[in-house]
């Protein structure tokens, strides 16, 4: 008799352990798959890369809103950056699409293009006086909460094979907190040319990139290596000019995301103990 199917009457009650079996089906980490250090850094780049990318951004408020950028250079290089990601995006593309597909996605990817450039440059005097009313400190504060918000709830992991994009609410959530901190940072911006070129570049770093980013995570792991690589020496460059010790700082955060974090799971994983047995709740085995 088996005390475990409660539907059938038996001579005896339903807790009945026969006697010496109690702990003869224990099991410990029964669905434990130990993790190796390299293939837990790769995957942290995603991180880096992102945070390096928030990183960026900041820097270019900072040069617009102090006047050392000139708005023309950074509207030359988002325009840049979004025919390099196309392109990019275009090679991933090639295989497994047919020719009159990818010509109807590229006729709607440039009416796309050209609706959000107009669309940005038509509000951008509405944007530069939205928050005329609020002090510079609650600009900050706001603003540096949403940024926090945007880097919790991105999405890091990879695209699926064929290039679905199977959009979560958190990654929605994170790029909306991105923008709108995009947006009252650029209300604290002198003229309606640089809140364009800042929105302009927001659009590319929070909305467009991602994408792009979660697609090359198909690609081999020296690509994913060498982009972090870039965008986190080319947001320390960009940020050691403005403030050492916000480099450092934000240094210390890079290694810590990349190397360090993969290092204490993997030396976290031998105090992983999970005990199973019969006096867990029983799963039903349905047909």
């Amino acid at each position: 008799m088996n005390p475990k199917v409660l539907w059938r009457r038996q001579d005896h009650p339903d807790n009945y352990i026969a006697p010496g079996s109690f702990l003869s089906s224990l099991r410990k980490n029964a669905n434990f798959r130990p993790y190796t250090y390299w293939p837990l850094v790769c995957l942290s780049c995603a991180i880096t890369q992102h945070l390096a990318t928030i990183f960026i951004f900041v820097s270019v408020f900072v040069r617009l809103k102090e006047k050392h950028l000139d708005p023309r250079i950074l509207v030359w290089i988002s325009v840049g950056c979004f025919c390099t990601g196309y392109l990019c995006w275009e090679l991933l593309d090639r295989k497994g699409v047919d020719h009159g597909h990818r010509h109807a996605s590229r006729i709607k990817t440039v009416k796309s293009s050209i609706l959000i450039f107009l669309a940005l440059m038509s509000l951008s005097p509405v944007l530069r006086t939205l928050t005329a009313a609020t002090s510079s400190d609650s600009i900050w504060a706001l603003s540096a909460t949403l940024f926090g918000v945007n880097a919790l709830l991105a999405d890091y992991s990879t695209m699926s094979d064929g290039g679905k994009v199977n959009e979560r609410l958190t990654s929605v959530l994170s790029m909306n907190a991105a923008i709108s901190a995009s947006v009252v940072l650029a209300s604290r911006l002198a003229n309606d040319l640089a809140v364009f070129a800042l929105i302009l570049f927001s659009v590319q770093a929070f909305a467009l990139f991602p994408r792009l980013r979660r697609r090359l995570g198909l690609c081999p792991s020296a690509i994913q290596l060498a982009l972090t690589a870039v965008l986190s020496c080319l947001s320390v460059l960009v940020t050691v000019s403005l403030s050492r010790t916000v480099t450092w700082i934000y240094s210390s955060a890079q290694l810590g995301v990349t190397f360090i974090a993969p290092a204490v799971l993997v030396w976290a994983q031998k105090f992983k103990n999970e005990i199973r047995g019969p006096w867990d709740v029983a799963v039903p085995k349905v047909n």
